[in-house]
């Protein structure tokens, strides 16, 4: 099964120069590779290649668009958005998500608008935003992306009336309004309308509206204080517009607010907001939003109002239940409730002034919800609690007038109502509240988020002569940042003074301070330890890498697992047949009153038999809840990815998730996942009369043309044994980015040969570097001698680079890749927990089989080609056995997309946008056992969660129909059925937050872990 191929978080164009056929790392000596492989190792993979060029044939027909969904309570919201978003002609798929209030939909946009598709999901009565997505690779004449924020929503209905007029409006292709984060994203054609056309058509809505973010790299929009009348406008203007590279300036006084059109190659952020601050000696201060805003929905206003209503209806709720129940055993105040006051007595009359503003007020929300629903062929909890709450409401006021006219005092029900109203809206606030909690891993990981740094200027001579602290939004690409100890490194970037240690746990989860030295790659948003550091930014803003995993994280959230396909089918049936239901309950209960099944003993004082049969029948109303189906998957899938990602593992998605508990088979490569990645030659074995330094000069010079691992490890051992006259020893300092190649000497005729190695000419010199097989197709022959010398390095685990010069064998270098120290443990670990392990790599049978012996591994599969791994792990698939494939990401994408769940090792900076199902960040095959641990952990809850869910409702329905009565003369007033089924909900997901007290599995414990 491939891995998820959604993602796609930067607009980088990389050339597909790796084959699917290219060669394995360790069956190729001397690779080229025209991508860097320290810095960026994953972005330059061939796996991320492979992705690419699979997308390319798609572009111009696909796109995605990511839209906020409000007013969604339940499964079956989600199974109508779904089917309404599918019903929609251009649309090629729709996943829904409940938790994040998301939809995800991938549509054709020569037949289908964005704005079609957000009028599909409001036509199906719920809210609809679209959310901004990174447009920086749009050409000129692209459609432009604004985020807006949209305020006085209240429900679903609210956004799908938002979206709607958007959608209507000319020019606009697609809107999305999300109703948690308050938040819309509208695709336009800026010639056919601005965003301020789009403002004013949400405000001739009813809503608030402001411009958030313009989604595109070139547009900004700032927050300029001190702007007080016309005359200050238009002089920030003027200083703006007078830039060379501003293309367009609008500014707004009212909202101290203006927005920028710019060329980011001619003018940056900081120059703008340096003019604006100097020129206007500073009457005025500029300061951008945050742009990770959009990741952390802000729940705070959605628990304020779920709030201020609970409050409201408890106003209501308690002097109600005070006159109902504690009144009548207060003899004075109950004698003042029997005055007769009109038609009615003034205990009735207090009663139904306190509960009509709790009914058709605070519980509009329900009504809009319900009628939202309905009006679209949909049901929803919204319609449980209305017909149930209305039911007692016009119930009681009938039974007033009825008792007004013929003098008879019926009992009414306005408690009830009330009562299920507040408890209702006690649950879906503390929902609100749980749900929060669910997402505190990204919180936790905007934390990280540097606020400022400290900024370096330097005269000619490379001296510094200025130091100033900028706010972090304003770091360019290539600007010099000054880190002190103990504080956050304020962007990505590579080390150009300084030597220091880094804290990267919160990003990769490696615990141990990483040095950090000369030419050395920091990740933003890590603190800086013990040294004080000059820094060169390469990635800044939502090209950074934390940036880059929070958007991962988020996105994995978005993808539903398979089982909760069958939570979102019951939902989806379950609000009619729960309605069904409650009518036939009253009309059993009815009918056998009528029939005489039951005496009349049974009635309360003062009821008949259709009120004694209708509150059974309202209690099934308002006890069934759907909410809690829905909510059983994808809770625990957020507070998973968040907990995989807080330990240093992304995962990207509940089907992955789903997919990864049922691992019975991991698939190793060797090189840079069973083995450090980190070769080094050995040993050196010359053939004939060439001198040692004359062989590595040759060898160095054809090398250095490749980025392979290997070919890096023989120039380094050149190079030291050249200029520092020996080899390195596991002492000396290297750099990670810098190496002084002015020793090396000419190349000509330098070629690639996938699989087997290089081929070039050195001063003359025909010069072949490579494994057997390049060797062999040269037709230069392999004295016996260096064939055994061959196989005795392959014997030890090492991989023999044969070298041919001028048509004659001349030298063989033994290169070791040392195992990773856990790896014989995690292997021990898998097999107690009843996963195999196989090892298919590309490199010889005889060093294939000294891995195997060294960590533990009994099968492996040696001499393999990447597209080969792949049909490996296929002829694994073949039993049905669930299969992992567990790669560094460098050749391994045709492995990795073949297994049911891919899994890629790599350094923290490139793994947000990997082809994998799982991304391990530390690098450490201890995050294997820890992956599918947590997966069976995250998945083992949500079937806790659906018997929860299912459990309740097959319980609770019958009792609320009144099945124990006869019997036990057990009955569930309606306000306590409604206080049940508001708390179903919090129950399933506070299980789900029992997940975050999770502990991944010790190194040491390890090979005790038992088989779940």
């Amino acid at each position: 099964m491939a891995p998820p191929k959604g993602v796609q978080l930067s607009s980088l164009r990389i050339p597909s120069t790796v084959a699917e056929d290219s060669p394995d790392l360790e069956s190729q000596a001397l690779l080229s590779d025209e991508n860097t492989s320290e810095i960026d190792p994953l972005l330059k993979s061939s796996s991320f290649q492979a992705t690419q060029s699979r997308r390319e044939g798609e572009l111009d027909t696909k796109r995605k668009v990511v839209i906020k969904v409000t007013g969604m309570t339940c499964a079956a919201c989600t199974s109508s958005v779904e089917k309404a978003l599918q019903r929609t002609n251009g649309v090629l798929s729709a996943s829904v998500a409940l938790l994040q209030n998301k939809a995800e939909v991938t549509y054709d946009p020569t037949l289908v608008k964005e704005e079609s598709i957000k009028e599909a999901i409001e036509d199906a009565g719920f809210d609809a935003e679209i959310l901004p997505i990174d447009s920086s690779s749009d050409g000129q004449n692209a459609p432009m992306i604004g985020k807006f924020r949209v305020g006085g929503m209240t429900c679903a209905a609210c956004v799908h009336s938002v979206e709607g007029i958007l959608r209507k409006l000319k020019g606009v292709s697609r809107a999305v309004v999300a109703l948690a984060t308050e938040l819309g994203e509208v695709e336009f054609d800026p010639k056919q309308i601005n965003q301020k056309n789009i403002i004013e058509a949400i405000e001739d809505a009813g809503f608030d509206a402001e411009l958030v973010e313009s989604g595109q790299r070139d547009r900004v929009m700032m927050v300029i204080t001190g702007m007080f009348t016309d005359e200050d406008g238009k002089f920030v203007k003027g200083l703006v517009s007078s830039l060379k590279g501003v293309r367009e300036c609008f500014v707004d006084i009212m909202l101290e607010k203006m927005e920028v059109q710019f060329d980011p190659e001619i003018v940056g952020l900081r120059a703008i907001v340096n003019t604006i601050e100097d020129k206007g000696e500073g009457r005025y201060k500029a300061s951008l939003s945050n742009p990770y805003s959009s990741y952390s929905p802000d729940r705070s206003k959605e628990t304020a109002a779920m709030l201020r209503l609970f409050m409201s209806s408890l106003a209501f709720s308690v002097p109600l239940f005070f006159i109902s129940f504690v009144c009548p055993h207060i003899p004075a105040i109950h004698d003042f409730l029997l005055v007769r006051c009109g038609p009615f007595l003034m205990g009735d009359w207090m009663k139904w002034a306190l509960v009509t503003p709790v009914q058709f007020v605070i519980g509009s929300r329900f009504y809009v919800g319900a009628y939202r629903s309905l009006q679209h062929g949909s049901a929803n909890m919204d319609v449980l609690v209305v017909l149930g709450t209305t039911s007692a409401y016009l119930y009681s006021v009938g039974a007033l007038f009825y008792g007004a006219v013929v003098g008879y005092r019926a009992t009414t029900y306005f408690e009830t109502t009330s009562m299920l109203i507040t408890f209702v809206l006690l649950g879906k606030y503390l929902e609100v509240i749980a749900k929060g909690k669910t997402s505190e891993a990204i919180g936790k990981l905007l934390e990280l988020v540097p606020t400022t740094a400290i900024l370096m200027a330097f005269d000619s001579a490379g001296k510094p002569i200025i130091e100033r602290e900028i706010d972090a939004q304003l770091i360019q690409r290539g600007d010099t940042l000054k880190v002190y100890p103990g504080s956050k490194v304020p962007a990505d970037g590579l080390v150009v003074w300084g030597l220091s240690h880094a804290n990267e746990s919160m990003i990769t989860g490696e615990a141990s301070p990483v040095a950090k030295g000369l030419g050395d790659a920091v990740i933003g948003g890590t603190i800086n330890l013990n040294g004080v550091m000059h820094i060169q930014a390469t990635r800044v803003g939502r090209d950074a890498a934390l940036a880059q995993i929070v958007q991962l994280v988020e996105n994995a959230q978005m993808k539903k697992a398979p089982i909760q396909k069958f939570a979102d089918y019951v939902s989806s049936i379950f609000v009619p047949f729960v309605v069904g239901l409650a009518f036939i309950t009253w009309l059993g209960w009815y009918v056998a009153g009528k029939l005489g099944a039951y005496p009349e003993t049974w009635l309360p004082p003062g009821t008949n038999y259709f009120v004694f049969a209708l509150t059974f029948a309202i209690s099934v109303l308002v006890i069934a809840c759907p909410c809690a189906l829905g909510l059983a998957t994808p809770t625990a899938v957020m507070v998973a990815t968040g907990i995989g990602a807080v330990n240093g593992i992304l995962i990207k998605g509940g089907d992955a998730l789903e997919r990864a508990h049922k691992v019975q088979c991991v698939v190793f490569d060797k090189t840079g996942t069973l083995t450090k990645g980190k070769p080094s030659v050995t040993s050196v074995k010359v053939l004939g009369d060439r001198h040692l330094e004359e062989f590595l000069s040759l060898v160095a010079a054809a090398e250095a043309g490749s980025e392979h691992p290997l070919a890096r490890a023989v120039v380094e051992y050149a190079h030291h044994f050249l200029v520092f006259g020996g080899p390195p020893t596991p002492k000396t300092p290297t750099s990670k980015a810098i190496l002084d190649t002015s020793w090396l000497q000419k190349v000509s005729n330098f070629e690639a040969i996938p699989g087997k190695g290089i081929k070039c000419q050195v001063n003359g010199h025909d010069i072949l570097v490579g494994n057997r097989k390049l060797i062999h197709e040269a037709v230069v022959e392999i004295p016996l001698s260096a064939e055994g010398h061959l196989q005795h390095v392959e014997q030890q685990a090492r991989t023999g680079i044969l070298v041919a010069i001028d048509g004659a064998l001349a030298g063989i270098l033994a290169i070791a890749d040392p195992l990773k120290r856990e790896a014989a443990l995690v292997v021990a670990g898998l097999k107690k927990m009843g996963v195999r392990s196989i090892m298919v790599t590309g490199d010889n049978w005889n060093t294939a089989q000294a891995v195997g012996k060294e960590s533990g591994i009994e099968e492996f599969k040696a001499e393999v080609s990447p597209g080969g791994k792949a049909e490996v792990i296929r002829s694994i698939q073949a039993n049905g056995t669930v299969v992992a494939m567990v790669g560094d990401g460098i050749n391994d994408s045709p492995a990795l997309a073949a297994a049911d769940v891919g899994m890629a090792i790599g350094a923290g900076t490139d793994i947000a946008i990997e082809a994998a199902d799982y991304v391990l960040m530390r690098s450490s095959l201890e995050d294997v056992i820890t992956a599918i641990d947590l997966s069976r952990k995250a998945f083992a809850r949500i079937r806790l969660n659906y018997v929860f869910a299912m459990g309740y409702n097959i319980l609770a329905i019958p009792v609320a129909a009144g099945i124990l009565y006869p019997t036990l003369a057990l009955k569930l007033p309606p306000w306590v059925a409604g206080a049940a089924m508001a708390f179903s909900s919090v129950s399933v997901v506070c299980s789900s937050l029992m997940l975050r007290m999770y502990q991944k599995p010790r190194l040491t414990d390890l090979i005790n872990i038992e088989c779940l």
